[in-house]
C-alpha cells in the first residue's frame, strides 16, 4: 500500500502524458491533467496520513525515499498542479478561440505538463542527489518547450536563456555533487550520493573539500530557485510562458529547487557547522530581496512583476533557512505552500488578464474592477495574500521566518529584509492599484470570469491555512526535523 502510494506521483502523471500522446486534446480529455494533479494530491495526502509518526522509508530497491519533508512536497506539487490543471481547460480554450492555438498545441501542452509533474515529483522522492539532480533537470528540459509555446521571437529568447542559464547552474550543482561524491568516497561512506548516508555520516567529511561542494551545489540550485545572482532567466521565463505554466513554475517548482538546498544544509550543517550555510543564504537573500525591490519599483509588465516577486519570496525561503532553526524552516515550508497558492492563482489570474485585454503592460489595463468584478477580485486578494496581508498565509509564515531571524542572531539581516519587503509591498501595491481603479480600458467582459473558480479556491485555502493549518502542524514539525536533526 506504501509502497504503491510512494509511486503513484510519479506514475500517475507519466500514465497522463502517454494518454494524451494517444488520444490528444479534445473536450472528453481536457479535464484529465486535472484528474491527474488531483491525484497525486491524494496520493501525498494518503502517504502522508499513513506514515504519520514515522521516519523515512525507501521504495524501488532504495531509489526513492519518504520522510515527512518529501510528503510535504508532495502535498505543495498536488496542490498547486491541481490549481494550474483545473485553470488549464478554459485558458487554452480561450487561446484556441482567439487563434493562438490549436487543438494540437493543446494536446502537446499537455503531455509537457504531466512530464514536468512527473519530473518534480521525482525529484522531491529521489532518495540519491545525483537523482535529484537528474529530475531537476529533467524539468529544465520539458519547461523550456513550455516557456516556448507561442514561438514568437520573444518566447524563443526567453525559451533559450532560460535553458542557457539554468544549464549553468545546473552544470556548478553537477560539479558540487561530484566533489561531494569525492569527500564521501574518502570519508568511506558507502553509496556516496545516498541522502540518508551523507547525512548521517556528514560529521566525517572532509571539511574543506565539503565546503567547496556546498556553495557550488547551493549556487547551483539556487539558480533554478530563482535567487540572485543567477536570476535572469525568470522574469523573461515567466513572462513568456502560459499562464498555467507560469502558476506551475513559479509556484512549485521554484520550491522544488529550494527543496534541494534544504537537503544540502542537511548535509552541510552537521559537517561544517552552521555558520556556514548561514552566511552564504543571507548574503544570497539579501542580494534577491534588494534585486526584486529595486526591479519591482519601475516594473511596467505585471507578468514580468509577478516574476520578480517570486524572487523576493525565493529570498525570503533562504532568510529562513539560515536561520536554521526548527521553527525557521517549518515557516520556511509553509511559506512555500502558500507562496504555491498564492502566486498560482495570480499567474491564472493575469493570463485571464491577458485575454481580456490582449496586453501584458500595467498601463494598458485600466478599471479592472468595473470592467470584470470576478478578475478584479482574484487579482486583489492574490497581491493582498502575496504581501503577507493577513489571514493569509504567507502573513504568518513571514513572522515566523523574521522571528526565527531575530532569535538566531540575524537581527540586522532581518531588520534590512524587512525594510525591503515593505518597499515591494508598496511597489506591487501602487502597480495592481492602476490595473485595478480608473476609468474602464475596454467593455465588460462577458466571460471574463470563466475559469477563475481555480483561483479563487486556491486564495480561499491560502487563507484558511493562515488561520488554522490543521493536521498540517504535524507534518511541517516533522519535516522541519528533518533537516535540522532535532526531535
Amino acid at each position: 500500500m506504501i509502497d504503491a502510494l510512494m509511486v503513484a506521483p510519479i506514475a500517475v502523471p507519466l500514465l497522463g502524458a502517454v494518454a494524451y500522446l494517444l488520444i490528444g486534446w479534445r473536450p472528453a480529455t481536457a479535464w484529465l491533467a486535472a484528474a491527474s494533479a488531483a491525484l497525486v494530491l491524494a496520493a501525498a495526502l494518503a502517504l502522508a496520513v499513513t506514515r504519520s509518526g514515522h521516519g523515512a522509508r525507501t521504495g524501488l530497491d532504495g531509489q526513492i525515499l519518504a520522510d515527512p519533508l518529501s510528503e510535504f512536497m508532495l502535498i505543495v506539487i498536488g496542490a498547486v498542479g491541481l490549481l494550474a490543471t483545473a485553470a488549464s481547460p478554459a485558458w487554452l480554450r480561450g487561446e484556441i478561440a482567439a487563434g493562438r492555438a490549436t487543438a494540437r498545441t493543446a494536446a502537446r501542452h499537455s503531455v509537457l505538463v504531466q512530464l514536468f509533474l512527473a519530473a518534480m515529483a521525482a525529484a522531491v522522492l529521489a532518495a540519491s542527489l545525483g537523482i535529484v539532480w537528474v529530475a531537476i533537470e529533467g524539468t529544465t528540459i520539458v519547461t523550456a518547450f513550455l516557456v516556448g509555446q507561442r514561438r514568437t521571437r520573444q518566447a524563443a529568447e526567453a525559451a533559450w536563456k532560460y535553458v542557457m542559464i539554468c544549464s549553468t547552474g545546473i552544470a556548478i550543482a553537477l560539479l558540487g555533487i561530484l566533489v561531494l561524491n569525492a569527500a564521501a568516497a574518502h570519508a568511506g561512506i558507502p553509496a556516496g550520493l545516498d541522502l540518508a548516508h551523507l547525512a548521517a555520516a556528514a560529521p566525517r567529511l572532509d571539511r574543506g573539500v565539503t565546503r567547496i561542494a556546498v556553495a557550488l551545489l547551493i549556487i547551483g540550485f539556487g539558480t533554478k530557485a530563482g535567487l540572485a545572482p543567477l536570476h535572469a532567466w525568470l522574469p523573461d521565463a515567466h513572462g513568456q510562458a502560459p499562464a498555467p505554466v507560469s502558476a506551475l513554475m513559479s509556484g512549485v517548482l521554484l520550491s522544488v529547487a529550494f527543496y534541494a538546498i534544504l537537503r544540502v544544509k542537511a548535509i552541510a550543517d552537521p559537517a561544517l557547522g552552521t555558520g556556514y550555510c548561514r552566511s552564504l543564504l543571507a548574503v544570497l537573500a539579501i542580494a534577491s530581496l534588494a534585486l526584486a525591490a529595486s526591479l519591482l519599483i519601475g516594473q511596467r509588465d505585471y507578468k514580468r512583476m509577478l516574476a520578480y516577486s517570486s524572487i523576493e519570496h525565493m529570498g525570503l525561503l533562504a532568510l529562513g533557512a539560515a536561520a536554521g532553526s526548527a521553527a525557521a524552516i517549518a515557516a520556511v515550508l509553509l511559506h512555500m505552500l502558500g507562496h504555491g497558492l498564492a502566486k498560482g492563482s495570480l499567474f491564472v489570474s493575469a493570463g485571464k488578464v491577458l485575454q481580456v485585454t490582449g496586453t501584458h503592460r500595467v498601463d494598458g489595463v485600466r478599471g479592472l474592477s468595473a470592467r470584470t468584478p470576478l478578475l478584479a477580485g482574484c487579482v486583489g486578494f492574490g497581491v493582498l495574500a502575496l504581501i503577507g496581508f493577513p489571514p493569509f498565509s504567507l502573513f504568518a509564515s513571514e513572522l515566523g521566518i523574521a522571528r526565527a531571524g531575530f532569535a538566531t542572531g540575524l537581527g540586522w539581516v532581518t531588520a534590512l529584509a524587512l525594510v525591503l519587503v515593505l518597499v515591494i509591498a508598496a511597489a506591487l501595491l501602487t502597480h495592481v492599484s492602476r490595473m485595478l481603479l480608473g476609468t474602464p480600458a475596454g467593455p465588460a467582459a462577458e466571460r471574463a470570469g470563466a475559469g477563475l473558480a481555480p483561483a479563487a479556491i486556491a486564495l480561499t485555502a491560502c487563507a484558511v491555512l493562515g488561520v488554522y493549518a490543521g493536521p498540517l502542524t504535524t507534518l511541517l514539525h516533522a519535516a522541519a526535523a528533518t533537516i535540522t536533526g532535532t526531535p
